[in-house]
């Protein structure tokens, strides 16, 4: 809604309208267009609602025909991340997206990885682009707001989190262990053909061997066989500068000292 230009005070700008929207749907069936019986109605537009103005056509005291763009409003409270797989992951991520499992976004920083966890996979594309061989998938991002600040002017500025254009990964789920034990990628060495963890015990830690059934870049998945119950207290990463002081010590008991956090 525009301000009359004869009748509005100074400090009267544009603002959204509050009137009903009443979304008109239209069925074409044999040549005939039919309305439903009971058309969409929208709430009224919250006022408080965060839009950034992206692009302003007019100025004030300009005539405008209607229907004339005024301008352009974005809303950053929901975004949808857009991933690409390749095509030979397609059966992978469509049985994720079927069995309904969340996946993480990873947003890389200078103080390190920002891991955002269990985001709804909300759609899979259906086709497959011609030129890369990836598909398109989308995930809902709930955005925040970082700055929200209004100027002697009366001017508001805000910023968001995350924005468009925005680089980062995707890590989605393709298969699933039940009653497992999961450590951190740091806290797991190999010697040889072997897997160990360092366990506490008293006042020093020992060698425990695990059996890795899975692992990545962050995350590591051992078998809840047991060599490990719940509640036992290891060391949570330096396990590689943990081993070197074990085969420094010809096999000694480590220092609890060495570098490590439980």
């Amino acid at each position: 809604v525009a301000p009359d230009i004869d009748r509005h005070g100074d400090d009267e700008e544009m603002h959204l309208t509050q009137n009903l929207i009443r979304s008109a749907v239209f069925v074409k069936h044999n040549d005939v267009r039919q309305e439903p019986a009971n058309p969409a109605v929208q709430s009224p537009i919250d006022p408080n609602r965060l839009l950034v103005v992206e692009d302003l056509q007019v100025h004030k005291g300009q005539a405008v025909i209607a229907g004339e763009r005024l301008c352009a409003l974005s809303d950053y409270s929901s975004l949808f991340i857009e991933g690409k797989s390749f095509e030979q992951d397609v059966p992978e991520l469509s049985q994720a997206a079927a069995r309904g499992w969340n996946v993480d976004a990873v947003f890389p920083g200078q103080d390190g990885a920002l891991v955002i966890r269990d985001l709804k996979l909300a759609f899979v594309g259906n086709s497959i682009d011609s030129d890369s061989r990836t598909l398109s998938f989308f995930v809902e991002l709930t955005n925040e707001v970082l700055r929200d600040e209004t100027n002697a002017a009366g001017q508001r500025f805000v910023a968001w989190r995350y924005r468009l254009g925005q680089r980062l990964e995707i890590k989605v789920p393709v298969e699933q262990w039940e009653n497992q034990i999961v450590l951190p990628v740091d806290a797991v060495v190999r010697d040889g053909v072997d897997w160990f963890v360092f366990q506490q015990n008293g006042s020093k830690f020992k060698r425990v061997p695990v059996h890795v059934q899975h692992r990545d870049q962050t995350s590591v998945v051992i078998a809840n066989d047991g060599s490990l119950f719940p509640g036992d207290v290891i060391a949570m990463k330096s396990a590689n500068q943990m081993q070197m002081a074990v085969k420094n010590n010809s096999g000694g008991a480590v220092d609890p000292h060495a570098g490590h956090s439980h």
